[in-house]
């Protein structure tokens, strides 16, 4: 498992979801951005992207992805 820790402000808990978004309004279709979140978390850092009308796309984290 990843040794990344989740994006969600104050939690330190392991990740095991990786978010991969953009905005719109200032990236072009080939800037993603990534966060990555625990399961507690993964719902709530995709519904705050989607609320704003980001692309989101949310997968397994795996040990080979870079999180930086």
């Amino acid at each position: 498992m990843s040794s990344a820790t989740c994006s969600r402000a104050g939690c330190h808990d392991a990740a095991r979801w990786r978010i991969d978004w953009r905005n719109p309004r200032i990236h072009g279709v080939d800037r993603r951005k990534t966060w990555v979140a625990c399961d507690a978390h993964v719902d709530y850092l995709r519904g705050f992207l989607a609320s704003r009308a980001f692309p989101v796309q949310v997968a397994e984290l795996t040990d080979a992805e870079p999180t930086a």
